[in-house]
């Protein structure tokens, strides 16, 4: 019997980049056989793209929108209230500017499951993403920082990022019955979040009446910083294949620089065929 082998794809906004080189190369060489895929935010449309069988796809979005007001920036925050504006990037893109191939999608057989936080109590919410567009939502909710989105309305739960609650999935992957992990991650080695967030005091305005969701904005460094431990474990124990960044990335979530972008895809694409020999 095969190894259940589980994909896991941290987010990052823009540092998904270097995910997207990650799987670009897996995709090409044909490794695409994982017995589930986990993304969170910007690891969730990487996911999306991996599974639909659309190498490239999200590094040709990003160089080809990153300076479009209505892909991510102040423009779209005001005019609609999210960043990254939802109908630019998962209607007017994924129909007609980059047709996303929903057909292979719903064909693929493989479980995908995306991870956001609830608001009501700061916990992380794990949705099974079957069907698309019609489970759209769920990437969306997974997608949307925390003071810098709307919150998504979704099978009964009020939703944001996924980050805040469950950065990296890997005790969820395992606990699904995962009995090997291939881990993408979007900061390099021996990195630490610092404590605190940065938008906090907004944060507070907004969600006011949601004490445990501001309790998990608070504490996500120290349960980030102790979940980057428990994947080095796994790998020291052989379970996990982790891929990671080079270098540091000093690209904000919202980074918009061509080079810095480029570059950071190429890395990716550089440790992907890393991991194909480990594989």
């Amino acid at each position: 019997m095969a190894t259940k082998t589980a994909l896991v794809l941290e987010g990052g906004g823009m540092r998904g980049m270097f995910t997207a080189g990650v799987l670009d190369v897996l995709a090409e060489h044909g490794k695409t056989d994982f017995s589930h895929v986990y993304g969170v935010s910007a690891g969730a449309i990487n996911g999306a793209n991996f599974l639909a069988g659309q190498p490239g796809r999200f590094c040709r979005d990003v160089l080809a929108y990153r300076d479009d007001p209505n892909f991510m920036g102040p423009w779209s925050y005001a005019t609609t209230g999210n960043v990254s504006s939802r109908e630019f990037l998962y209607e007017k893109v994924n129909k007609s500017y980059d047709p996303y191939d929903y057909a292979t999608f719903n064909r693929n057989e493989t479980p995908f499951t995306v991870v956001a936080t609830d608001l009501t109590f700061g916990t992380p919410v794990y949705l099974d993403v079957e069907s698309l567009p019609e489970h759209m939502d769920a990437i969306v909710a997974s997608s949307s920082l925390p003071c810098l989105s709307e919150t998504v309305e979704y099978q009964g739960n009020r939703l944001l990022d996924g980050g805040t609650s469950d950065s990296v999935p890997v005790e969820r992957a395992l606990a699904d019955g995962a009995e090997r992990l291939v881990v993408v991650l979007t900061r390099h080695w021996g990195y630490q979040k610092r404590h605190g967030y940065s938008l906090m005091p907004m944060a507070k305005r907004l969600y006011a009446d949601y004490p445990y969701y501001l309790q998990a904005l608070d504490t996500r460094a120290e349960r980030y910083n102790a979940q980057r431990e428990t994947i080095g474990r796994l790998q020291t124990e052989g379970v996990a294949e982790v891929v990671a960044p080079t270098k540091p990335v000093e690209m904000s979530v919202l980074g918009s620089d061509g080079h810095g972008l480029l570059e950071l895809y190429v890395d990716g694409r550089r440790m992907g065929a890393s991991l194909l020999d480990r594989l």
